[in-house]
């Protein structure tokens, strides 16, 4: 990536070490992740290679050991992976970003974060939620899951089918979310992989992102013991502002300045025989080259002023939420326009399966389609502005 890209962002030494310690995987994820795409197949490898150099477990708290990380130098981590691959970007990010939103919130008692935590630092495990439902979508959307919970004794007995179930190849453990027979209650329930009853269909054949196997999780009768129930919340009650979510137009936007390099790169070599100089010299690529970069810049600004905000003042947190949507839809918005452009700049060798152009374009649509959706955004920010003008 170019480095005066990142220039505005690296603010201090710390930044600069993850940044660098993660720009050195990059090469070989670049090379991987053509494959990866084509056949649809977890990044086994990617994967590894990121346990090794402890960027599994870097929202960790410092508590237990980790380095808790910032959310600014979480999106930054995100951002940087997916310039290499995607699917690997977004596929971690879900369980790093698991792992810092339990942190933030305290929900769990400490016993069981401390187990887990310990465990992603020294056996290095991977956790990620399972809550949208055949049913229900996007739990975003207030729906109540049909998956069910019912306590038999001193033990829960669960049954029911999660969709888009990411890093499905490799979770060693999966909270999922259930409603809890006789109860007007949500519960999350924390499932270790090796528990009897659970099983993954691979269902995940998707136009982009494929290869971080969204499977299907398929819940029968699975048996766990009491502690399993982690946490618990009303219907319909509303999630506080979770700045951890912005790993997703993080991950985006990487996509997006790869596409960008790639096609400045493209445009510095290719000369058609019609010109004596590159088509990097022609005005209209040195506009849309120009247009990317403004995309880029005010997107990125956004967001990663909202993670400073998230960091710096814990107090206006609560206050983020149309904040930290904003930022997603822009995010994605202007990523996919960036990757549009790109191709536009590459013309018709843009569609080659050789090239990554393709697979930026499918792989950043997917961005459109994770939480919060732009209309939930738009309802978000009405909301707000009605309220403030009524009150």
């Amino acid at each position: 990536m170019s480095e005066k890209l990142m220039a505005p962002f690296l603010k201090n030494q710390k930044q600069k070490e993850l940044y660098l310690k993660v720009t050195g995987l990059l090469n070989e994820f670049k090379k991987r992740a053509r494959e990866y795409d084509q056949q649809a197949r977890f990044p086994f490898e990617n994967m590894n290679d990121l346990k090794l150099t402890g960027l599994t477990s870097v929202t960790v708290p410092k508590r237990f050991g980790g380095e808790e990380i910032s959310l600014y130098q979480f999106i930054l981590m995100q951002e940087t992976i997916a310039q290499g691959d995607a699917a690997t970007a977004l596929s971690v990010g879900w369980h790093n970003g698991t792992m810092m939103q339990l942190r933030d919130t305290n929900k769990w008692q400490e016993k069981v974060f401390e187990r887990i935590s310990r465990e992603a630092l020294d056996d290095h495990i991977l956790i990620n939620t399972a809550a949208t439902e055949p049913a229900t979508g996007s739990p975003a959307r207030g729906g109540k899951p049909e998956t069910m919970a019912t306590k038999v004794e001193r033990s829960w007995v669960i049954s029911g089918k999660k969709t888009f179930t990411s890093l499905a190849p490799v979770l060693d453990y999966i909270i999922i979310t259930a409603s809890i027979t006789g109860e007007d209650r949500i519960g999350e329930f924390l499932l270790p992989r090796s528990a009897k009853g659970i099983r993954f269909e691979e269902t995940w054949d998707s136009l982009g992102m494929r290869g971080t196997r969204s499977d299907d999780l398929i819940l029968e009768d699975v048996q766990l013991p009491e502690d399993a129930l982690v946490a618990t919340k009303d219907p319909g009650h509303g999630m506080a502002p979770q700045g951890w979510l912005l790993h997703i137009p993080a991950c985006y936007l990487g996509v997006a300045i790869a596409a960008r390099n790639d096609a400045i790169t493209f445009a510095e070599n290719y000369q058609p025989n019609s010109l004596n100089h590159p088509i990097s010299e022609v005005p209209e690529v040195r506009r849309k080259v120009a247009e990317m970069d403004l995309e880029l810049m005010k997107a990125r600004h956004f967001m990663y002023r909202i993670a400073e905000l998230w960091d710096e003042h814990p107090e206006l947190r609560p206050q983020l939420g149309p904040e930290l949507a904003a930022v997603k839809t822009a995010a994605t918005n202007a990523a996919v326009h960036v990757v549009d452009l790109s191709m536009r700049i590459v013309g018709g060798k843009s569609l080659e399966k050789s090239r990554p152009f393709e697979r930026y374009y499918r792989d950043v649509r997917a961005g459109l389609h994770n939480p919060p959706s732009d209309d939930i955004t738009s309802m978000i920010l009405a909301k707000k502005a009605f309220l403030a003008k009524e009150t």
